[in-house]
């Protein structure tokens, strides 16, 4: 049996909500007196190692990321004025959640829009031919699962209306030697992907 292996493209995701916290943008911003760059100080607390930081923008497009080297509190110092006035989002990937800062610039001046907000990322787990789906969706958001053997489509569903998902899928050996499936989740015009091999 092949460790699953997990890609995130676009989605929303599931699990144990963490606490975060940051400053904001009124509070962090300072001029460097050596090189005169004005700095956002951003700092969450409860990272872990290997979380993921990215700084995007309203289409998705990613304009920073980097690896959490190292857990509990993180802080850095971004010069955001750099950028060109427009609406971002600081996303912080965690194992099971996404957590998003929104900001705007607007010529020099940076905003943070409020409080953050957590998406949770769906949850798969394989026993032997068993496949075990759980997703955190409070505000009811539908999660829609698809199921290929090989590209074959064999199975579709849409699940909404319920704040916890929780399901089971049987996969099928059908007497070939190998079976290689790809389950597609989409939740939160995000995608991830799971692939099987029995």
């Amino acid at each position: 049996m092949k460790n699953r292996k997990t890609t995130l493209r676009k989605s929303i995701l599931t699990a144990v909500m963490l606490t975060a916290m940051m400053s904001y943008a009124t509070n962090g911003l300072d001029v460097n007196p050596n090189n005169d760059i004005k700095k956002t100080s951003f700092t969450i607390n409860n990272v872990r190692e290997g979380n993921q930081l990215t700084i995007k923008d309203l289409n998705g497009i990613i304009l920073y990321k980097e690896k959490i080297e190292k857990s509990g509190t993180y802080s850095k110092g971004f010069d955001l004025t750099s950028l060109p006035s427009g609406s971002y989002v600081f996303e912080l990937q965690k194992d099971l959640e996404i957590k998003s800062f929104p900001f705007t610039v607007n010529k020099e001046k940076v905003v943070f829009n409020g409080e953050e907000t957590i998406i949770y990322k769906p949850f798969v787990t394989q026993k032997g031919n068993h496949l075990y789906v759980s997703k955190l969706a409070l505000n009811e958001e539908p999660l829609e699962i698809k199921i290929y053997r090989d590209s074959e489509l064999i199975y579709s569903e849409e699940i909404k209306n319920t704040k916890t998902i929780e399901k089971v899928y049987k996969l099928s050996t059908s007497g070939r030697a190998t079976n290689n499936y790809t389950m597609v989740l989409k939740s939160n015009d995000r995608e991830y992907f799971e692939y099987i091999t029995l």
